[in-house]
């Protein structure tokens, strides 16, 4: 039969083209990788532009009767990835709009940009579903391209803006990529790049990033419900990068968006797609795009550090990701099952210097947060390290692992402070970088310099659980214990079961003779850490009866560390058990000694010479 002489034009919204005879979207010429039910949908929808497109009517045309069960999840996943595809945003969309608890509506303007013949139908028979779809399509998409003509729009939002970028970003917040992959289990992976693309971006010394910590509180539902101008405002940002991350197999896909939040205006998007072994290189080029459409000029080393990534094994990179993943959650378990995951990385990949600073940062925590002996820990951690900057020194996280060492091991003050300066120049916007830093300058009893870094530090990191409790401790041993109190207070607010922080609160009243609501601190964190209500009970029973003198002489029944007896000594007046058991931590290396200078619970100590020998021998000021 010879072919039709009707002809379907190929149209165009924004920088995108839908050919309804090929049956595929096009972005800049370049075919998206775009089909099944995401594209069924969106031609649908551009057959009644304007028009609300029902989730009935999407389900009678799309997914058989008797998948119902499935229809919700299988409509979002699709319009997720219809979404992907066109870089749109469900909250801000510029292509298609969400009707709440009805459906869909193409809201973009269309261009007809020329025409295709149609293919040549079969002579008997009805046609095929799909090309009868675009047929169908013909009438509604030649009036939206007259109606574009005539007025003369050929251009959408995004095109005008980033043709006329005006807006000045200097801070930035990058959002939790979107898990697009169907797979719950595969959230990892879209956090772990997330963390990723953050780190990358923070080395860029010209502009200010979120840390991972407080830009992940805006995931899923806390995101949905607020408006990008509202994050910003919270964060303190007026740049937001968002984005999308899809893996199939060994594959991946990055959908990023470049958001002027203030004005909620985007200024640029674009997708990247990689070998998982190329995946490094692909976080690199993400970030020199980014800092090209801020227009940050990056510096020699800047250029060297976002273009020298080496292909990495797949899995040794999974087995990262989920280290990542488990030692973020700040937790004793987590740090343990984040350990596993380095070893098995470095065991893929015996140059995976990341995995070896993971294995040392885990090893950190776990010797003075954990269960794990410190001077073991110490020792593990350091050999970690040193593998880790062997292979490769421009880790700024390496060298802020080895400054720690040597400030709370060593009390190698010179040496700590050179690898806390080489940290920061790699990584200046590490929120931790700048908290340990603090904590480092605290001890050696430069009060204003640390206190400048914590400032810094929450700046980098304005809504998170470990910043507030680190800045609440290096408040304590600055002397401030009204600010460190609030400071404690806002960090149980987002982690109430933490034991540690009620601990420090306890010490901040005790310091300030509030001995009723130290103990009631105190008693909390015991609760946290699974004591018994009845030996609770009996605890504050001890209090009302014996006074602050007989709960500490209880205390002395569960201290575990040598320097634990020598605060409670000393907080009895018991010098000479309190300098015996400096002593003993000292020869034993505990990393409490290195607060000995600043440490509010010692201030019984101060006095006596024996004091100011212990501050000489650990190379302290005195």
């Amino acid at each position: 039969m010879e072919a039709s002489g009707s002809v379907l034009p190929v149209l165009r919204f924004g920088v995108f083209e839908f050919d309804p005879r090929a049956g595929e979207l096009r972005k800049k010429g370049m075919k998206v990788k775009l089909q099944g039910q995401p594209l069924d949908i969106l031609a649908i929808l551009l057959q009644r532009p304007g028009e609300t497109v029902t989730r009935e009517e999407l389900q009678r045309k799309l997914w058989p009767a008797d998948t119902f069960v499935d229809f919700e999840q299988g409509l979002n996943n699709a319009m997720k990835r219809l979404r992907s595809a066109l870089d749109d945003d469900a909250d801000n969309p510029r292509f298609v709009e969400t009707i709440p608890r009805r459906g869909y509506r193409f809201i973009g303007q269309l261009e007809g940009t020329g025409a295709v013949e149609p293919s040549p139908l079969p002579s008997d028979g009805p046609p095929p579903k799909r090309k009868g779809m675009f047929r169908a399509i013909l009438g509604a998409l030649v009036i939206a391209f007259i109606g574009a003509v005539l007025t003369g729009i050929y251009l959408d939002k995004r095109d005008q803006v980033v043709a006329h970028p005006r807006q000045q970003i200097r801070s930035l917040a990058v959002l939790p990529l979107i898990n697009m992959s169907g797979d719950p289990d595969q959230e990892y992976f879209a956090d772990g790049m997330t963390e990723q693309l953050t780190a990358d971006l923070s080395k860029i010394g010209a502009v200010r990033v979120i840390s991972r910590t407080s830009a992940m509180r805006y995931k899923g539902v806390v995101a949905a419900n607020k408006s990008l101008p509202e994050i910003a405002r919270e964060l303190n940002v007026d740049g937001i990068v968002e984005g999308s991350v899809e893996r199939a197999g060994n594959r991946v896909r990055i959908t990023a968006k470049l958001i002027h939040a203030p004005t909620d205006t985007h200024l640029w998007a674009d997708s990247y797609e990689r070998n998982l072994r190329d995946v490094l290189s692909l976080q690199d080029e993400v970030a020199r795009d980014i800092a090209s459409q801020i227009r940050v000029a990056l510096t020699p080393q800047e250029q060297v550090y976002l273009s020298e990534s080496k292909p990495i094994d797949p899995e040794a990179y999974e087995d990262y990701l989920k280290g990542r993943y488990y030692f973020s959650k700040i937790s004793t378990d987590g740090f343990r099952q984040g350990l596993r995951y380095f070893q098995r990385a470095v065991q893929r990949d015996p140059n995976y210097a990341a995995a070896y600073v993971g294995e040392a940062e885990c090893y950190k925590y776990l010797g003075f947060w954990g269960d794990e002996p410190e001077q073991e820990a110490n020792s593990k951690a350091r050999t970690a390290i040193r593998k880790a900057l062997a292979l490769d020194d421009n880790l700024g996280e390496a060298h802020a692992t080895s400054a720690f060492l040597h400030f709370a091991y060593d009390w190698d003050w010179a040496a700590a402070q050179a690898e806390f300066n080489r940290a920061l120049e790699l990584n200046p916007h590490s929120s931790d970088m700048h908290l340990w830093y603090a904590q480092y300058l605290l001890a050696m009893g430069r009060r204003d310099e640390g206190l400048a870094e914590v400032a810094t530090a929450h700046a980098l990191d304005p809504v998170s659980e470990l910043t507030d409790s680190m800045a609440g401790r290096a408040y304590m041993l600055a002397g401030l214990f009204d600010q460190a109190i609030e400071q404690f207070q806002q960090s149980v607010a987002l982690d109430p079961d933490s034991a540690i922080d009620h601990g420090d609160i306890g010490i901040c009243y005790e310091s300030k003779g509030n001995y009723p609501k130290a103990v009631e601190e105190y008693l909390k964190g015991e609760q946290v850490d699974g004591v018994p209500k009845e030996v609770l009970a009996a605890r504050r029973r001890t209090f009302l009866k014996a006074g602050m003198r007989g709960f500490l002489q209880e205390e002395l029944n569960s201290a575990q560390t040598q320097f634990d007896f020598a605060n409670i000594y000393a907080r009895l007046g018991d010098k000479e058990h309190a300098f015996e058991y400096l002593d003993k931590a000292y020869k034993a290396g505990e990393h409490n000694i290195a607060f000995l200078k600043v440490e509010p619970l010692l201030d019984n100590l101060r006095s006596d010479p024996r004091f100011s020998d212990m501050l000489r021998r650990v190379g302290l000021p005195q």
